[in-house]
């Protein structure tokens, strides 16, 4: 076998460049993954534009980390047999081939045979929405609708919610409703989406509601929506700076406020061996939300696109079978 793989690199603020990595070789309890292709997540786009704790240039395949492919060997330990597809949980997927630990990988069914699965940001919606503890009956508002919002949306329906969608695109809020969204706000003004909501629920707010953008604004409108004793369930990722919270209306309507972030390895398994079940099953139809595809050698085209959203966008993946 060759000895060496193609890996994107960030090598300045904006600039990813193809080089020739050492393919990696699996230790003790580790698993080598030949690569069929790898989702492209917004938190990749700030780490992408350049912040100021930045260093250059980055690791070969870093920041990949929505994998999926083929176990072509493994290390001792290991009782994975290579020729098994898997989803799994790594963090250098722009790559042709990764090495993660045989505890991070989850086999597809047969169900799933040709189809890209990005299973880590599946099984991130799935732990989300455990944190969420929505019931039948209640309101539940998803601020922002892309990929999470989307999958979000499917599981809050399912569990008998009323879901109010609110996105900036009209195009977004058509996939909610395919999603099983009750109503859609569009996401223009502020005091405008506030009445509205008020409107639907006979004055109460939402009694759970999540942000699902990672900014400031989405944030600010989900407190306005949390109804009294309410949960507010932050899903976005916010890691471009600090935030400012009205802390008085959080303590004046006693609600709960939940970072719905998951570190613990099992519970990021967990969420990431329901997703595959999901997928398989058709309850969630990843080819759908799986809208544009792109080169390793164009990721940064496919971050771009994932900051700036062209018509028709939800997610982008890069196909990596004949990288």
């Amino acid at each position: 076998m060759n000895e060496w793989m193609d890996a994107a690199v960030l090598v300045a603020p904006g600039r990813m460049e193809l080089t020739r990595a050492p393919l990696p070789l699996p230790g003790v309890g580790e698993a080598r993954i030949r690569l069929e292709g790898t989702g492209v997540c917004a938190s990749n786009i700030e780490p992408f534009e350049g912040q100021p704790w930045s260093t250059f240039p980055g690791e070969p395949g870093g920041m990949g980390h929505e994998g999926w492919g083929v176990v072509d060997a493994v290390g001792d330990g290991v009782t994975l047999a290579p020729g098994t597809r898997v989803a799994f949980l790594g963090g250098r997927s722009f790559a042709g081939w990764e090495v993660v630990a045989a505890d991070r990988v989850v086999p597809l069914p047969d169900a799933l045979t040709g189809q890209p699965v990005p299973g880590e940001p599946l099984g991130c919606a799935f732990n989300i929405f455990r944190r969420c503890d929505i019931r039948a009956g209640q309101w539940v508002a998803i601020v922002g609708i892309g990929f999470l919002g989307a999958v979000l949306t499917r599981l809050a329906t399912d569990a008998g919610a009323r879901v109010i969608a609110i996105s900036r695109r009209d195009e977004s809020l058509d996939l909610a409703r395919r999603f099983g969204a009750a109503e859609t706000i569009a996401m223009h003004d502020h005091g405008a989406i506030i009445a509205e909501v008020m409107r639907l629920t006979d004055g109460a707010g939402c009694a759970r509601v999540i942000e699902a953008v990672g900014k400031q604004w989405p944030l600010d409108l989900a407190g306005e929506l949390v109804a009294e004793g309410g949960r507010l369930v932050i899903a976005g990722y916010h890691q471009d700076g600090p935030r400012q919270v009205s802390m008085q209306m959080w303590n004046w309507k006693g609600i709960d406020v939940v970072n719905a972030h998951e570190r613990s390895l099992a519970v990021q398994m967990r969420g990431l061996r329901e997703a595959v079940v999901a997928a398989a099953s058709g309850r969630i139809d990843l080819r759908s939300l799986l809208t544009h595809r792109y080169a390793l050698a164009d990721v940064a085209a496919a971050i771009e696109a994932t900051r700036d959203k062209p018509a028709g966008f939800v997610k982008a993946w890069i196909d990596l079978s004949s990288s």
